[in-house]
């Protein structure tokens, strides 16, 4: 019965959907193009992929890039392997351009429609799907079952906030877990949640494969390079991946900080492209100095601010950083990877916010690789400030966080052994 009300508010909903598209794509066009794609209309005018390949979902930027070393490692060791890359987002559609060209296929994964879902499968003809971190859609789930065709949950990741609200359905979600071959949770507190919501299918935790991040020789010599032609001697803090409501408080800080440091430059990297051109008059209007990344016109050293306004960079970003402050913890929107930033070894400062990553904050809290601040100006220009005064605080807390990655690394090696009896089509273990 919760089922059928499900599909029938999934129909009802459509109008309202449209129109929220609709009113995204004001400041995102891409948000009403290939609209189609999300009924699993006109798949005759788009590229098959081959058949009896995998999809991988994830969802928007950061799903894919929790998603991209998964799509490589696939590739290397099953090459002639199909690989179709779904996303909800236009942001993250750009991200696996940006990062897989034509070596994968790409497209939105429609609405969770019975009649979309079945011209999607029927279009991919896949033999096993893998969703990255949190993605439960009960009609794709279910008709994949009905097809045999194996449904993954990989580096699953599911919340408190998820969880309260799927156990308002407790029942009905416990049918449709129950219908997943495999979840693969990235810490155990999501792991827990699972089962506790009812999951009794086969659960291997593996950890987070974010921490099987690597910096490659091409990233580097950009690092390089930019760090020549761009920073010079200048201190760098980067405040990356930021939400509405921490810009200002950002802005506040920086104004604070360039009275005890007069060349210092603020990387301000804002998490959604949409925001970009907000974010660039919210600087207009405080006076400062900035430059647009996009613009590829160096900073002078009158520039207070660069404002990162690309897709696809936010590691370079990092690596020519001395401090990081990462985003969406200042407001309640849970955090994002504190990774990327101790992959180079910087001091990572944090607001209090940061439910969406609790075991990665835990672990870093403990080692002292973290420097939590409240949300005001003043507690996040003091932290910057005393990294900045202090080389050896800044290498004291950089390491420690960097140890932290290195010693949890190994997720994606288990989540390989995992994935490869889907992969290779070979019996599961049941």
């Amino acid at each position: 019965m919760l089922g059928f009300f499900y599909t029938f508010v999934m129909y009802l909903l459509q109008p309202f959907l449209l129109l929220f598209m609709l009113g995204r794509s004001i400041k995102s066009p891409d948000y009403r193009r290939r609209i189609s794609e999300r009924y699993g209309l006109f798949y005759a005018e788009l590229e098959r992929p081959q058949p009896n390949g995998i999809i991988i979902h994830a969802a928007s930027v950061g799903e894919v890039i929790a998603a991209t070393p998964l799509v490589r490692q696939i590739q290397t060791e099953y090459p002639n392997l199909p690989i179709t890359v779904t996303t909800v987002t236009p942001t993250g559609s750009a991200r696996v351009k940006a990062a897989f060209g034509d070596s994968v296929s790409h497209f939105y994964l429609p609405y969770d429609l019975p009649d979309a879902i079945t011209r999607f499968i029927n279009f991919i003809q896949p033999k096993a799907c893998i969703v990255i971190e949190t993605e439960i859609w009960p009609t794709l789930i279910h008709q994949l079952k009905l097809r045999n065709i194996p449904f993954i949950v990989a580096n699953a990741r599911l919340s408190a906030r998820s969880a309260k609200r799927y156990a308002w359905a407790k029942n009905h979600i416990k049918t449709v877990l129950n219908e997943i071959s495999l979840i693969a949770p990235q810490d155990s507190i999501s792991g827990k949640r699972y089962i506790d919501l009812g999951y009794q299918g086969r659960l291997v935790l593996t950890g987070n494969i974010k921490y099987d991040l690597e910096i490659s020789d091409e990233l580097l010599n950009d690092i390089i390079s930019l760090e020549q032609q761009w920073i010079g001697n200048r201190p760098v803090w980067i405040a990356g991946s930021t939400h509405e409501g921490e810009e200002e408080i950002i802005l506040q800080t920086h104004r604070t900080l360039l009275q005890q440091f007069p060349n210092l430059l603020l990387i301000l990297a804002p998490r959604h492209p949409e925001r970009f051109n907000s974010v660039a008059n919210l600087i207009e209007k405080e006076n400062f100095s900035y430059c647009r990344r996009s613009e590829d016109i160096a900073p002078s050293a009158q520039t207070q601010i660069l404002l990162g306004d690309t897709m696809g960079e936010l590691m370079l970003m990092y690596g020519v950083s001395d401090v990081a402050f990462v985003g969406g913890s200042l407001v309640k929107h849970g955090g994002h990877n504190p990774l990327e930033p101790l992959a180079f070894k910087l001091p990572v400062i944090s607001g209090k916010y940061v439910f969406n990553f609790p075991e990665v904050f835990l672990k870093l809290r403990y080692v002292l690789g973290v420097l939590t601040v409240k949300s005001d100006a003043n507690a996040l220009a003091e932290a910057v400030s005393r990294f900045l005064h202090s080389k050896a605080l800044r290498q004291r807390f950089g390491q420690a966080g960097y140890e932290v990655l290195v010693e949890n690394r190994g997720a994606l090696k288990r989540l390989i052994g995992l994935l490869r009896p889907y992969l290779e089509n070979e019996q599961v273990e049941k």
